[in-house]
């Protein structure tokens, strides 16, 4: 299936250079692109794309302001994509804002670009991409600025088997789904029906909020090894 993207980037040479690169891969197709974040949810209401690059600092509209639009639209808009946000710092609080809001991950504009063509692919096929250890790095720094665990947060956890209270720390330290399943000793498969679950009921969209959820609950403290 071919994955539909929209790049949303002030640049006009970032939108092009992202655009040649992506539109070369046989599975993508480029359906649009926009200089700002305003500009950047219309083309999304109209082109509906699986996937959005959405840089953080735009005029008119930033890429957080648009991410929320698209990722809580308003009654009578059923089209939410996945949002990959791309900025040019590897710390950077709208980042972990968009994360909340249910972006599935960022990306520094000068990664590779094969870095860049799996990113879209593994947001695109639902994951979230929170491999990099910047990532884990920027949620923590943040979680740390709100020591307080939220209550309804705790509560939610205890909806959670053992099991599954296990697997979301691991999530929340970093681990792939391979990683998980040999620190547990599970099959990876096994892994992903516990992700799954967890996902499910704590009413969470993917591992980026997954991994913030389990910080602002309290089973994860920052820094913790």
């Amino acid at each position: 299936m071919t994955i539909k993207v929209l790049i949303v980037d002030d640049q006009a040479m970032v939108r092009a250079g992202f655009a040649a690169l992506l539109a070369a891969q046989t599975d993508i197709d480029v359906v649009g692109d926009a200089p700002d974040g305003a500009r950047g949810v219309e083309a999304s209401r109209r082109l509906h794309p699986d996937v959005v690059l959405m840089d953080v600092r735009m005029p008119e509209m930033d890429g957080l302001e648009a991410a929320r639009r698209l990722l809580d639209p308003p009654p009578g808009v059923i089209h939410r994509p996945k949002v990959l946000m791309l900025t040019t710092f590897d710390v950077d609080d709208y980042v972990y804002e968009a994360l909340r809001a249910g972006a599935s991950g960022f990306l520094l504009k000068d990664a590779p670009p094969a870095d860049l063509i799996s990113a879209v692919r593994v947001v695109a096929a639902g994951e979230a991409l929170l491999a990099p250890s910047v990532t884990r790095r920027l949620i923590a720094d943040f979680a740390q600025q709100r020591p307080a665990p939220r209550k309804d947060r705790s509560l939610r956890l205890k909806g959670l088997t053992p099991r599954e209270t296990e697997v979301l720390e691991l999530i929340a330290r970093g681990l792939s789904n391979q990683e998980i399943a040999a620190s547990l000793v599970l099959a990876e498969q096994t892994v992903k029906t516990h992700i799954g679950r967890v996902l499910a009921k704590l009413g969470l969209r993917d591992r980026a909020q997954a991994v913030i959820f389990a910080y602002e609950s309290g089973l994860v403290k920052p820094g913790a090894a």
